[in-house]
């Protein structure tokens, strides 16, 4: 009777500390690469499930107006019937209207001021904290480097959480919920947010500064989450950043319980760990960042990820274009090398 388990918890942590995922790279070869690439990716697609239907974008720019020596525009997106996306777009003051820009989707992690954090908004002091707690500005940060960048609320968080604030003291509670809700009808959160993404993509295409292909991604902890999954499902982002979230399930969902329903998708960890999902990336170019003092994602695992995705660039024949950032942070945006990185491959 020893042997004998009662937990739930304690099954799930047994299955997972031998599972290997059925699509997990195995080869060496860029012809290996080649072969996994296609039947991986038809089979991440199958995964996130079907889209909703098309609208029309329907932009509306609310404001626009000199900030701190950028311009500051705040912009409303049509997502699909009944949903439409707010965002904040930085842009120097004099980048041209000639087609040629360079954009970045700047993509916000848990908490409670989303986008204004990420763009650098300092009218409350807890945004303030919060920015200096992560270096959080980083929609910010790359419009003082020349980039166009936008900074959209992902569903479930800052003005679409759409919940009284006495219920939303514990983020991930409200993304639980959500997922919850949304499984109900086959809707779940972090398919629709990359729609979302694939809808501001569509946008920045149409702005006038803008050149189509030369549109990137980035974003710190969920908002690394949702440049994984939005950057391996959608082609027009060029290059990614993935700040602060790469390490294996195992370790941070059956183990560590780090994790909630807007990181998920229904048998997801069956067919892929995250670092498969980031390594259907390649051959775009990819940076990672990892903290050594992240207390939420532990830096060996996100090292033993990355090396699991630096193995499939190297297969591919791109290793150059796979980076890393190793910083002595915490789970924080790092700024060592991003710069340097989107100024290469933008």
């Amino acid at each position: 009777m020893d042997d004998r388990n009662f937990s739930q918890y304690e099954f799930f942590k047994n299955i997972a500390r031998n599972h290997t995922p059925k699509l997990a790279f195995r080869g060496r070869t860029k012809e290996d690469f080649q072969e996994w690439h296609a039947a991986a990716r038809e089979k991440f697609l199958e995964i996130l499930g079907d889209f909703p239907e098309p609208v029309d974008l329907n932009p509306m720019v609310e404001f626009c107006k000199e900030w701190k020596g950028l311009i500051r525009e705040r912009v409303i997106l049509d997502s699909e019937a009944g949903m439409s996306i707010p965002c904040v777009v930085l842009r120097p003051p004099d980048m041209p209207a000639d087609g040629k820009g360079r954009a970045i989707i700047c993509s916000h992690g848990h908490g409670a001021h989303a986008k204004e954090a990420v763009s650098g908004n300092t009218d409350d002091p807890d945004i303030v904290r919060e920015i200096a707690a992560h270096n959080y500005n980083y929609g910010e940060q790359m419009a003082r480097r020349g980039f166009l960048t936008l900074s959209p609320d992902l569903r479930g968080f800052g003005e679409r959480m759409g919940l009284p604030n006495n219920e939303v003291n514990l983020w991930c509670k409200s993304c639980n919920n959500f997922y919850l809700l949304g499984s109900m009808l086959g809707i779940y959160p972090l398919t629709r947010n990359v729609w979302d993404i694939r809808v501001c993509a569509r946008y920045l295409a149409t702005r006038p500064e803008v050149d189509a292909q030369r549109i990137g991604m980035m974003g710190l902890s969920q908002g690394g989450v949702m440049t994984t999954f939005a950057t391996a499902a959608l082609p027009e982002i060029r290059c990614a950043d993935i700040v602060g979230y790469l390490n294996p399930w195992r370790r941070f969902a059956f183990e560590g319980h780090r994790f909630c329903g807007s990181q998920i998708l229904p048998h997801i960890y069956k067919w892929f760990d995250t670092h498969d999902v980031a390594s259907l990336i390649a051959p775009r170019p990819l940076l990672v960042e990892m903290g050594e003092a992240d207390m939420l994602f532990y830096i060996k695992d996100q090292r033993e990820s990355f090396e699991a995705v630096k193995r499939v660039y190297d297969a591919a024949g791109v290793g150059e274009d796979c980076w890393c950032d190793v910083h002595p942070g915490a789970h924080a945006f790092a700024g060592n090398k991003a710069f340097d990185f989107f100024e290469r491959y933008l």
